[in-house]
């Protein structure tokens, strides 16, 4: 499929690239492909960034179907484009659009229609340490139809915003609440998903934990509320007596691209790391112990972030004494030297623009 390309007429004037906020600058250009059934994918083209017009009737706004992805796009530190496993993005979208009911995207193609709207808009790439061109590509369903089932047309976006830090605290470590009220998902809804519903119902639970002076929510499997799943924007890692441990995939958490790429990098370096089912009770138990000796998420957003407190209950984890650990500096060292070209990426995990 060809890929048309209208360029825009008014640029935006862009932002002061430091200290820039997270996801509320837009780029000049978007990525736009319809689709219709019976036709597939059409009318692939890159367009000025702009409102979209959507009856009120869509599906989407009635029936949340709609899955999105997020990655990034980096200056390397010679000068070229970057964009970190972008493939396996497009292939985790396939997977949501599965469970969502949503027709599946041709990967490489995806890919190369990234790659162009990045190389049109390489100029709103921050080269700040710490900033990125944010990508999120996302799916809407958009029938007129005031009844659930499966869409028959779809649309299909990429917009890029130029962003700093997801978390203020930056590498500070950040503090999290355990929640043991609301549940997000469990195994057969769709939790494994890039799905917008599991985050509208992480909201209630992501205010409260605001107002208590914590940045994010640690959430517990839904039914009994007792295992770790994942935080709201990361996975969750936890370095105990040695081992690193990190909640297996289960069906209710989501496959981080991060996530894989610091198991694959633990286990390079001969780090003990295991995937398994992990209570809140036992990394109670470890930090009364003394075995508690990193925590950390990983996630696109973040790229990885220390946690320097747990609230759980009535106990008040303090990890590490609120400092970053050895393996936690080390992977975001490493994945972020990947990113930017500063250390060799052995395992072709970069994707270059130009």
């Amino acid at each position: 499929m060809k890929i048309t390309v209208n360029k825009t007429t008014t640029p935006k004037e862009k932002p002061h690239m430091d200290n820039l906020p997270f996801g509320k600058i837009f780029s000049d250009h978007m990525f736009v492909m319809d689709y219709t059934e019976g036709q597939g994918w059409h009318d692939a083209r890159i367009v000025p960034y702009a409102p979209i017009s959507l009856a009120p009737a869509a599906m989407v706004f009635h029936y949340a179907q709609e899955i999105f992805e997020g990655l990034k796009a980096y200056k390397g530190s010679d000068g070229s484009v970057r964009l970190f496993r972008p493939y396996k993005n497009f292939e985790r979208m396939n997977l949501s659009a599965d469970r969502l009911a949503i027709p599946k995207v041709d990967v490489d193609f995806c890919v190369e229609a990234l790659k162009q709207l990045v190389e049109l808009d390489r100029d709103w790439i921050p080269e700040q340490e710490g900033a990125s061109l944010y990508i999120r590509p996302f799916i809407i369903a958009t029938d007129e139809f005031l009844g659930v089932s499966p869409s028959k047309t779809y649309k299909f976006f990429i917009i890029c915003s130029p962003s700093g830090l997801y978390y203020p605290e930056g590498l500070d470590p950040v503090k999290i609440y355990v929640e043991d009220t609301y549940v997000r998902t469990v195994r057969g809804a769709t939790g494994f998903t890039k799905t917008g519903g599991n985050y509208a119902s992480s909201i209630k639970a992501q205010v409260i934990a605001h107002e208590r002076g914590y940045s994010q929510v640690l959430w517990l499997d839904g039914v009994e509320q007792k295992y770790i799943e994942e935080v709201g924007s990361m996975n969750i890692f936890f370095k105990i007596n040695g081992e690193v441990v990190t909640p297996m995939l289960n069906g209710s958490i989501l496959g981080g691209i991060t996530r894989m790429s610091t198991i694959e990098l633990l286990k390079k370096w001969g780090v003990p790391v295991s995937e398994r089912r992990i209570s809140i009770q036992e990394v109670y138990d470890a930090y009364c112990d003394g075995k508690l000796e990193e925590v950390f998420g990983t996630g696109t957003a973040a790229i990885i972030s220390p946690v320097g407190e747990l609230r759980w209950e009535d106990h008040v984890m303090n990890i590490n004494d609120n400092k970053i650990g050895e393996i936690t500096q080390r992977i975001f060292d490493t994945i972020t030297g990947i990113q930017t070209g500063k250390l060799k990426d052995e395992d072709g995990w970069v994707v270059t623009v130009d």
